[in-house]
């Protein structure tokens, strides 16, 4: 065992993780009586990219596959959600759960190739899913309403219309539930089992690991978890078009992972916060924000190269996630 671990130390660090958490929970239940609507509006799209974050990084940091299809799976939400209920004319409950099934199944279709494939060659192959999906969304008039895109209907729960205050709660519950499902898998076995492919993919199959089926486990919940991330993209922006899920979509995903940590939870929300922040920061210097956003991206590869939550997880060990600690403790 690693002697700056030892158990009292983990307990500590586990309460202190416990009392973070509380503490940031109680901050975002509070928030929307501190702030005005623009301001709430940023919030809610923070919440959105947190989700996106933590789906594209399941499969890029835990499982280790080269893998860009966020953007695609992100599109297949915010389609899936807006055009059952412009379509099917379902709520906004049903709608989210029809885009995260949607995002799951994308997911596992996307993850037989890199039972085959990988490293750049997966890259491109996922590259293109999100490219041919864009295409579809543009030449289905009748379906997907063309290039020009569609206007979603107005959002209730219950029968109570969501503005403001209502979506941004609602939306934090999502989030909420998404972030929590994706810890709890990641701390399972499965998550375990994402690691030990990552690390050495010959090894883990040694040891009795189902490496494909895991596989396909891995892009199926990141598909899932980015597909629910597009749905509240779509009912937060409350419109839906094709230019909106192309490469700088991707871009934004990956430039979040990689400044926030990969293989990290807490990096990813970090990261989210952080390049959906930065933009209103810079909002009066056209021009900026490509620079600063270049810079940041240098400033952390190179001083951090395993990127904030990394950082902050070496500094502060309390805010270690339990996978890792639980390495820790078995070392």
């Amino acid at each position: 065992m690693d002697k700056s671990l030892t158990p009292t130390t983990a307990t500590s660090g586990r309460r202190a993780s416990r009392a973070g958490l509380a503490i940031i929970l109680a901050a975002l239940l509070v928030l929307p009586l501190m702030i005005n609507d623009y301001q709430l509006f940023v919030a809610t799209t923070m919440l959105v990219y947190c989700l996106a974050a933590v789906g594209l990084n399941i499969v890029l940091g835990y499982l280790g596959q080269l893998a860009f299809a966020s953007a695609a799976f992100f599109g297949i939400g915010a389609y899936a959600a807006g055009l059952s209920m412009v379509h099917l004319g379902l709520g906004t409950v049903p709608a989210i759960l029809v885009a995260t099934v949607c995002g799951g199944l994308a997911g596992a279709l996307v993850g037989l190739p890199a039972l085959r494939v990988r490293g750049y060659y997966l890259a491109i192959i996922t590259l293109a899913f999100g490219e041919l999906m864009r295409w579809m969304y543009v030449h289905n008039d009748g379906v997907t309403f063309g290039s020009g895109g569609f206007n979603i209907p107005d959002i209730g729960v219950l029968g109570f219309a969501l503005e403001g205050v209502g979506k941004y709660y609602l939306f934090l519950l999502v989030v909420v539930i998404g972030v929590g499902a994706s810890a709890g898998l990641l701390h399972s076995r499965y998550g375990r089992a994402f690691v030990a492919i990552r690390n050495n993919e010959a090894a883990a199959g040694s040891l009795g690991i189902a490496v494909n089926r895991t596989k396909i486990l891995a892009f199926a919940w990141s598909g899932l978890i980015t597909g629910l991330a597009g749905a509240l993209y779509a009912l937060l922006n409350g419109r839906v078009s094709p230019d909106t899920f192309g490469i700088s979509q991707m871009l934004m995903h990956f430039v979040i992972v990689m400044i926030g940590g990969l293989g990290s939870l807490v990096g990813s929300m970090v990261g989210a916060v952080l390049l959906t922040g930065l933009p209103e920061l810079l909002r009066n210097f056209p021009g900026l924000e490509e620079i600063v956003f270049s810079l940041l991206l240098i400033v952390v590869l190179f001083l951090m190269p395993k990127g904030i939550g990394g950082f902050l997880s070496a500094r502060f060990p309390w805010m270690q996630e339990r996978l890792y600690r639980e390495g820790r403790e078995h070392a």
